[in-house]
């Protein structure tokens, strides 16, 4: 008999279909063991271990656990857990479950289905994470607590092999009761691009949103938030060199009892940040939380490495200011009924040149700063609590009354700030 093309290219496809999966199931288990090699490098405060891992033709078995370190109080907390691998031709799909299930036995949390988390993964390189949640209803015995959500969604798609990610996080509502406080959250949704730029530095731009908070118990007045929206940037200029970040922070109104105001802006910008010395600075920050929470058997060593490690992080701040940069509060914005609070805050270090870094004896020496205030007088007449708060400042001249307002206007340069023309020298702390 004689076989045409069109039979032997069909035998070919059905001869990679079936030895696909296996290729495919390999690639996985070496990309599961690689990521969680560099998940225990990269970072001290979570840590991944594979029990076992049984690779078969179509599928596979594994179970691991997940170890979460406070960085605070050095406490852990050990989640043991097992997945299921389905292969396909060009990734797999991994689902992720507790070894001791999503509830305790016995117990009714979810009344329509259970929790699920998966991974999937292509063989070039991209991954999608997806954690979907039921209804759920969780109460104390004795009813005093419960916890009460619609269910959501968390999903991170991962591509360029780890270097790009993209976060998607929606959540209608959170219902969180107690004997002292009643929370009721509406409306959460989370949407962040990342795309790496070296070491821990990822720059991107982020948006949360969030309709409503609402706080309520019998000694405090209610508090409602509508409205909340976070967006976020950052981006590499000057070749990849510098570092610009901002974040914007808006309320639409926030009501304490029967009083509401609003709208409320804030936003907070850095520019013009070293890459390579905030990257030092990061690195020497994170090992000095994990000196603090694991210490050492030997008292003298641990000192040594506490001395090294912070003249690591002192060497990367002196970095820092020597590149030049500019952070602060460019603008704050609180609508009240009695007037508008209005302030900013900047704080800057010059570029030095080469000789004038190795001349350089201390970071505040040149550092310079503005800051504006200024709030209606009568939100401190009217209210008991601003007016304890500003009357100190009152008497010590860093606020004085213009017109129907409280303002504050400083400059700080040459280790003293000047605020409404009272001088006060500054510590060199840095």
């Amino acid at each position: 008999m004689k076989l045409n093309k069109w039979m032997i290219a069909g035998a070919a496809i059905l001869v990679f279909a079936g030895v696909a999966p296996w290729g495919v199931g390999y690639v996985t288990e070496q990309q599961w063991l690689q990521a969680t090699e560099e998940v225990n490098s990269t970072q001290p405060f979570v840590r991944m271990e594979t029990d076992q891992y049984q690779r078969g033709v179509m599928g596979s078995e594994a179970s691991g656990s997940l170890t979460i370190v406070d960085p605070k109080t050095g406490d852990s907390h050990r989640i043991d857990f097992q997945f299921t691998v389905s292969h396909g031709v060009t990734g797999s799909l991994l689902d992720f479950r507790p070894s001791q299930g999503w509830q305790p036995e016995g117990a009714d949390w979810f009344q329509d289905a259970e929790p699920s988390l998966t991974l999937e993964t292509r063989l070039w390189g991209s991954a999608t994470v997806e954690f979907q949640a039921p209804p759920m209803a969780l109460e104390h015995p004795d009813g005093a607590e419960s916890v009460r959500t619609s269910g959501g969604l968390a999903r991170i798609d991962i591509g360029s092999m780890g270097e790009q990610a993209d976060i998607l996080m929606v959540w209608p509502e959170l219902v969180l009761s107690g004997p002292r406080m009643n929370v009721k959250v509406e409306g959460f949704h989370l949407e962040q691009s990342m795309s790496w730029l070296v070491g821990g530095i990822w720059t991107g731009s982020g948006a949360m949103t969030l309709d409503s908070i609402a706080l309520e118990g019998a000694a405090v007045p209610a508090v409602l938030v509508e409205g909340v929206a976070l967006n976020s940037g950052s981006e590499a200029t000057d070749g990849e060199e510098k570092l610009d970040s901002n974040v914007v922070l808006e309320l639409e109104s926030v009501q304490f009892g029967d009083k509401a105001y609003g709208p409320h802006r804030l936003e907070v910008a850095i520019e013009g940040v070293d890459v390579a010395g905030w990257n030092d600075f990061s690195s020497a920050m994170t090992d000095m939380q994990m000196m603090a929470v694991t210490g050492g058997a030997d008292p003298r060593a641990a000192f040594e490495q506490q001395m090294a490690v912070m003249q690591r992080f002192n060497d990367s701040i002196r970095g820092l200011a020597a590149a030049g940069f500019s952070v602060g509060i460019r603008e704050l914005s609180l609508e009240t009924t009695e007037g508008k609070v209005r302030g900013s805050l900047d704080i800057s270090h010059p570029e030095l040149s080469e000789e004038e870094r190795e001349n350089m004896l201390m970071v505040m020496q040149q550092l310079t700063g503005t800051l504006d205030f200024s709030m209606p007088l009568a939100l401190a007449e009217t209210y008991p609590v601003v007016q304890m708060q500003v009357s100190p400042l009152i008497k010590q001249g860093l606020l004085v009354r213009e017109g129907d307002q409280l303002v504050m206007n400083g400059r700080m340069e040459d280790l003293v700030l000047d605020v409404n023309g009272v001088q006060i020298p500054l510590p060199p702390l840095l």
